[in-house]
C-alpha cells in the first residue's frame, strides 16, 4: 500500500480535473485543489485553535483553526473531516455543520509557498480533550470565539490567512444580535 497522499485537482469552476501527490502540489505555483477546514466547539462554547507544527511546509508555527485537510480521490469530504480530526488532533467530532460551502482562497506565505484551495468550512462539536499529533500541531487552546475574533482583527499576521478570512464570514465569531426593547 502506498504512503503517498493525493489531492483532488480542480478547474476554476470547482470541477475535478485529476489528482496529484500532495507533496507535489504545494509550491510557488500551486494548482487549485480541494481541501476543507473545521472549527471544533465544546459544550462551553469555546472554539479549539491550534498552532501549526514548526516544520510544516506552509505557515509553520502560526495559529489556525482546529484542523484542515484534503479529501483523497473519491473520498467523501465528511469522511476526510472525521479522518483528519482523529489524525491531527486526536478527536472524535460530531454534529458537523457545513458553514461555508463555497469558501475559496489563495494565499502566499513568507517562503513563497502558495495555498490555492476550494475549501468548504465545517463547524463540529466535541467534549473530548485533544490529543494532538506533534507532526501537525505544536500546541492548542480552547478560546472564546469573540476573544479570538478580536485577536484576529488586532494581529492578523499571527494567524493563518484562511482562519482570518473564514472568521470574517462565520457566525461563530459574531456577537449575538442586540435585542432592543421598546420603552
Amino acid at each position: 500500500m502506498s504512503e503517498t497522499e493525493y489531492v483532488v485537482l480542480l478547474d476554476d469552476f470547482g470541477n475535478e480535473i485529476g489528482t496529484a501527490p500532495k507533496a507535489s502540489v504545494h509550491g510557488t505555483d500551486t494548482q487549485l485543489h480541494l481541501a476543507f477546514s473545521c472549527h471544533v466547539v465544546n459544550s462551553r462554547g469555546e472554539v479549539l485553535v491550534t498552532r501549526r507544527a514548526l516544520h510544516k511546509t506552509t505557515w509553520p508555527g502560526v495559529w489556525t483553526n482546529s484542523f484542515c485537510g484534503h479529501p483523497g480521490p473519491a473520498e467523501p469530504v465528511l469522511s476526510a473531516v472525521h479522518r483528519r480530526a482523529e489524525f491531527e488532533v486526536g478527536l472524535t467530532v460530531r454534529d458537523l455543520e457545513l458553514a461555508l460551502p463555497l469558501f475559496r482562497y489563495r494565499a502566499v506565505d513568507a517562503s513563497g509557498i502558495v495555498e490555492h484551495e476550494i475549501c468548504p468550512v465545517y463547524v463540529a462539536r466535541t467534549d473530548d480533550d485533544p490529543q494532538p499529533n506533534p507532526d501537525e500541531v505544536a500546541e492548542y487552546r480552547w478560546v472564546d470565539p469573540l476573544d479570538l475574533a478580536a485577536s484576529l482583527e488586532a494581529t492578523p499576521w499571527a494567524f493563518s490567512p484562511w482562519l482570518v478570512l473564514q472568521a470574517q464570514q462565520l457566525h461563530l465569531f459574531e456577537s449575538p444580535p442586540v435585542v432592543r426593547r421598546a420603552s
